[in-house]
């Protein structure tokens, strides 16, 4: 065996990648027996379909390669710079996960999957920050390939699942042959069911939040006349239709947290349909069950027939101003968000339900004891929802704004303000993060 390949099996002969290990003997030394090979390691028979680290999902998938020139998906940026790529994975070192990607074009499931897990470990073996974009793209690569091959035994829904994961965790290189892949699986897939509602069209089942009367003549009568709030905007939106969630989205593979908050020991991540999310808070309702919640999830870049739904205020743009990122927050009532700061100016806008949110001053940092880890240092210790006067009693004596967010309205939180926000209902909101020119001046 040459060195390279001797150097690489080092690093992952551990007992979660002895699967990995036995492909790679396996389509290394074609003529070499696999009864001997499989002695010295023992495999997993039931290898999660998404690889399990901080994200897992449960459940398995099984489905068989199929016909791989039955149904094809066109991704022409990975036809043309799939070489290229896997010369620089190569330069990284990932030489195994070049030949199972190699694999994987010719319609070998095992292959691509091996590969989808090596890429998925390369994204986990440090901080976020720290990861080698081309491993961010090996990672879509693999979970294109994946998808291709499910899409071709015409497993729609293991292919949306694929294509999601190369959404939320991938690069940029190939997220165009990624989105429309999707499009292009969903096709076929409502090819073979029924047809679904128009996207614009009226929706006549469950709603989210119930509607609630609200007697226009009455708020004009307070609000001055050239408040802009008398420019009510159109509350009652798609949003709020689980018909219509379920139409665009229900397929869709998001990550969820899964407890009270991210700063509790019981707090997880997971990976579900959009549809079982949907179930999932609607069962929050009625249950003692741990809330489950979409939390600053970049939701509209993975789903464009949700982008497609809102606009960018114009506030954004003040004073030469860039996006910087556009999340979703959905969950039942009762999900909080602790009190923390965030880096950039930052306008929440309240879709469906309504929320409470409380604001502390940047100048005040001190008094709300934030954490001294580095990961958790824009958080505060304070736990605004059972306070201990004795542990933190600077912060007993802050003062604060507060208000609660309704539906059709915008809030703006500047930067490094500490902000707790708290779900009074189900609640759909989007927030708008943006830093201009002066940030960079004045920081």
């Amino acid at each position: 065996m040459s060195y390279k390949y001797r150097k690489y099996l080092i690093l992952i002969i551990t007992p979660k990648y002895l699967s990995f290990l036995f492909h790679f003997f396996a389509y290394t030394f074609p003529n070499s027996s696999l009864e001997n090979i499989s002695h010295h390691i023992r495999l997993n028979p039931t290898r999660p379909e998404y690889p399990t680290r901080s994200i897992p999902m449960s459940g398995t998938t099984t489905a068989s390669s199929g016909d791989f020139n039955n149904l094809r998906l066109p991704t022409p940026t990975l036809d043309a710079e799939s070489q290229t790529l896997l010369q620089s994975i190569s330069a990284q070192g990932g030489y195994a996960y070049a030949r199972m990607a190699a694999l994987a074009v010719s319609g070998d499931q095992s292959a691509a999957e091996a590969a989808r897990d090596m890429a998925w470990e390369q994204l986990h073996s440090g901080p976020w920050h720290s990861v080698l974009p081309v491993w961010r793209d090996a990672y879509s690569m693999a979970c294109l390939n994946v998808a291709k091959i499910h899409f071709a035994a015409g497993e729609f829904g293991e292919a949306l699942g694929a294509l999601d994961m190369g959404l939320i965790m991938g690069g940029m290189l190939l997220r165009k042959d990624l989105h429309d892949s999707v499009l292009f699986v969903s096709s076929e897939a409502r090819k073979k069911t029924k047809s679904l509602e128009e996207a614009s069209g009226d929706f006549k089942g469950e709603k989210l939040v119930p509607e609630l009367p609200v007697d226009v003549n009455e708020v004009l009568k307070i609000l001055p006349c050239r408040s802009l709030s008398c420019r009510r905007v159109e509350k009652r939106t798609k949003w709020n239709h689980l018909d219509y969630l379920n139409a665009v989205a229900g397929n869709r593979t998001v990550p969820v947290e899964v407890g009270k908050n991210y700063l509790c020991s019981d707090w997880k991540q997971e990976l579900v349909t959009f549809s079982q999310f949907l179930e999932r808070i609607q069962t929050n309702r009625s249950s003692s069950m741990e809330p489950t919640y979409l939390a600053q999830h970049p939701l509209f870049d993975q789903i464009n027939e949700l982008k497609d739904d809102i606009c960018i205020p114009d506030y954004c743009f003040v004073g030469g101003g860039e996006i910087q990122s556009i999340n979703a927050w959905f969950g039942p009532a009762g999900t909080v968000t602790p009190l923390h700061h965030d880096p950039h100016h930052n306008i929440l806008a309240q879709v469906v339900g309504k929320k409470y949110i409380r604001l502390y001053p940047s100048s005040v940092q001190d008094e709300l004891y934030p954490y001294s880890e580095t990961m958790l240092c824009n958080s505060s210790q304070v736990d605004l929802d059972n306070m201990d006067n004795t542990e933190f009693p600077k912060a007993m004596e802050l003062e604060f704004m507060d208000c609660i967010l309704e539906e059709g309205e915008m809030l703006y939180i500047p930067p490094k303000w500490w902000h707790y926000v708290r779900s009074l209902t189900m609640s759909f909101s989007v927030s708008f993060w943006w830093s201009n020119e002066t940030d960079s001046s004045s920081s």
